[in-house]
Formats: C-alpha cells, structure tokens, sequence
C-alpha cells in the first residue's frame, strides 16, 4: 500500500499549460453505438468531448443508436435506429416483417438470441447506410470505440476516420473468463465478445487509432497487434466546473461511495464488498452506496447476501450529473477499486469534487491520480481494508487528499485541454490535404 505513489510532474496528462496550434473551425462527426451517459463511460466521452469541440468552434454532429446521448444544446444529434433489444422487454418478439428487408436489424436480432454482442457491427451498416442515403460532409469521423466494419468501408470512400478506443475489450474477456466458474460460463463469455474479431481487424486496418493513456496503447498493441506508435496518445478529461466541491454540504461520516457495474469483475466490486464485510465488524455504522445498477439474481447479490450486507450497501442508477456530484460531495471517502482501467473516469471525477480518494494501481490509474490519491495494489483486499481504516481516523490525511485531489483535477484533467489537443491533431491529418488544394 503507498501514499501519494507518483510525484505530480510524472502524470503523463496534459497541463493547463499547453497551447493549441492553430485556430478555425471543423465539421466533425462523433459516433457512438449506444451513447446515453448511464449506460456507461462512452455516453459520458461524447458528452463532453462534442461540448468541448463545440466550445472552440467546430461544428458537431453525433451520429448514434439508442440509447441517445444527453447532449449541449449546440450540439446536433443525429439518431440510428435500432432494435434496442437490452431495452426490449421480449426481445425475442422484437423481430417483425419490415425488419427482414434490413440485414444490419436481422443480424442484431439473431446475435442477441444466439448470445453474443451485434450493436456495433449493425451500427456499422446502419452508419454506411446513413452516408450512402445522406452524403454528409465532414472534415473529420471520430468513432467511440464501436470499431465497427464500416469504419473501413468509410475510409475507403476517402472519409477521414478516426477511432478512440479506450482500452482493449479483450481485457474484460479475460477477467470475465477467469471468474467463469464452469465450461458453460466460459463458453457462453466467449460467444458474447465475439465482436472482438471485428475490433481486431478495424484497429489493425485504420489509419488513425486514438487512445487515453500509455496504459492502454500499451495494452491494444498487445491485444491487436497495432504497433505502439501508431496509437496517438490523448487522455479522457473532467469537467471541472461541474464535478467541483459543494461547500455548503455536510459530509456523512460513514458514507463510503464507488461506481460500479455490480457484475463486471474488470471493476474490482468484490474486492470492495470483502473489505468493508471486515470493516463492518470495527466500524458498524459504515455503509457503501454504489453508483450502478444491482442485477436480480446475479453474482453480486448472491456476495452481498452471503457476506451479510444486503442493508448496508444501497445502489443508485440513473441519476443526473448534478446528483451524481451531491452524492460525491456527501461521501466520506471514494473508492475506485477497478482490477483494471483504460483510464478511469470515476477516479478523476471523485478528485474534482475534492472528496478524498482511495483508488487501486489497476491499468491507468496511476496515470490519472499522480500523487492525489491514495493507492493500493488491484484484487488486494486486505490493503483496501487498511487504507480505509487509515482515512476514516485520520481526518488531518483526508482534508490534504481533498486538497490535493481538487488542485489535480484543475491542473492536470480538463475537457478544453483534451479538445484543444484532439483540434491540432485533426489538422494534423488534414494537412496533406489542405497542402495538396493550395
């Protein structure tokens, strides 16, 4: 377990500091399969990334699926229909007549009732679709991690396609398969990320692959074979003015919060719901709210009741920005317990509301926090159980992670820094051209 691990000047995230090249103002796409902030951080990257574009003055479109994105009212929003079927409530029902005309509908019905993920390849036909019918114009497409077919198709026809990806999926798989208790599980785990052909052959094939941390490109390289230097490096960002300390609210002294997807081993929840069952035993009035979605039946609940904390871990889901930092400024102590992050945004977010942060060396974290946060090793339940302790009698250590956290976020996580960088380097890939019409 270390205490401020990483001196301040190491983070590898942009500073205030840094100037853009050139100004004037781009027609942009961002796409997204499915966008809506609540279904995940992809939701969250379009919001602010599109926001922040807009703010220095390129014109933006989203082009998504359900469910849609919350958007800056400057923003436009263009919608791909699909089936929806996560939202569907029989989804094998969902199938009717005019969807057999549409081979991107049939392929997302059948790769749902045959156990594997098919939004982002239908999103792909449904997106070359759009262009064909349309015929937009855009300097720039950058895709959010859909890595879909028809990003290739798109670039053939002479688009300039971009593609972030956050992390390697891959890693998911991995972890999901390792926590896969039969040959069943692990089958069914393995249909389910059968996209992952699809990712592989996209990252390989595109000219322009973006990700957030070395953490990460180290990790696709590894993952898809892309070499290291082709992956353009620029982090994830916070908006700092609105994940920010509400000093008029009263912390509750027992409170401990983290965001989490109950089932998904990636985010470490196990390793939190061991140490606080130990916790409870020393500290009886502690309580853990989670922000995420409980899945009835799932593995999660069946911890929850067999470590005897069904009433004192609450779970919240769907609540709006504003909340979600009320809930953050209300909190003791935040935890980020994730085995692995691409990046970690619920870390950064905890940091710019000031609340003092705990957060494990899982992937880039380290990058993200510096020296703001308390660090303890991935999957170590007993570091996680003494850095807890530590925080809840030592108020003198958390008011300086408070400060430390807030002034990190200012300093080292900002969404104009992040646009103004992804700016320069969408002019760097129209330079050839404009050189070329001159």
């Amino acid at each position: 377990m270390s205490y401020f691990p990483v001196p301040l000047s190491n983070s590898l995230l942009p500073t205030s500091s840094y100037t853009p090249m050139v100004s004037g103002g781009l027609r942009i796409a961002l796409l997204g399969y499915r966008s809506h902030p609540h279904v995940g951080g992809q939701g969250i990257y379009l919001h602010y990334l599109s926001k922040a574009l807009v703010e220095l003055g390129h014109s933006v479109d989203v082009i998504s699926g359900p469910p849609y994105p919350e958007l800056d009212a400057r923003v436009n929003l263009i919608q791909l229909p699909s089936l929806d079927l996560y939202a569907h409530k029989n989804p094998h029902w969902a199938l009717r007549p005019k969807h057999l005309l549409s081979l991107a509908d049939c392929s997302e019905w059948w790769s749902k009732l045959s156990g594997s993920f098919g939004e982002p390849y239908s999103f792909g036909r449904r997106l070359v679709r759009y262009f064909k019918k349309h015929k937009p114009h855009y300097d720039i497409i950058h895709d959010n991690q859909s890595l879909c077919y028809g990003l290739l198709q798109l670039q053939a026809q002479g688009e300039n396609v971009i593609a972030t990806v956050h992390h390697p999926i891959t890693r998911d798989r991995e972890l999901a398969i390792a926590a896969a208790t039969t040959k069943g599980q692990r089958w069914l785990i393995n249909r389910w990320y059968s996209f992952l052909t699809m990712q592989e052959k996209v990252v390989q094939q595109l000219n322009h692959i973006v990700t957030v941390s070395q953490q990460s490109q180290q990790d696709i390289a590894q993952a898809f074979g892309r070499p290291a230097e082709k992956i353009t490096l620029i982090p994830n960002g916070i908006d700092t003015e609105i994940f920010k300390p509400l000093l008029e609210i009263e912390r509750k002294s027992w409170q401990l919060i983290t965001t989490a997807s109950s089932d998904q081993p990636l985010k470490g929840l196990s390793v939190l719901l061991n140490a606080l069952a130990q916790l409870r035993t020393e500290f009886p009035l502690l309580h853990l709210l989670v922000i995420g979605k409980l899945k009835p039946d799932g593995i999660t609940e069946k911890e929850l009741h067999t470590l005897q904390l069904a009433n004192c871990v609450e779970f919240k889901t769907g609540i709006s920005t504003e909340q979600l930092v009320r809930e953050y400024t209300e909190s003791k102590l935040a935890i980020v317990p994730s085995l692995y992050e691409g990046f970690g945004l619920p870390a950064g977010e905890a940091l710019a509301c000031g609340i003092p942060l705990i957060c494990s060396d899982g992937g880039a974290l380290p990058e993200v926090v510096g020296n703001a946060a308390f660090m303890v090793k991935a999957g170590d339940v007993a570091e996680l159980v003494n850095a807890i302790r530590m925080l809840l009698t030592n108020e003198a250590m958390c008011e300086q992670l408070s400060s430390v956290g807030r002034e990190h976020s200012l300093q080292h996580l900002s969404w104009q820094v992040v646009g103004e960088q992804l700016s320069d380097y969408y002019r760097q890939i129209l330079a050839p051209n404009i050189s070329t019409q001159e």
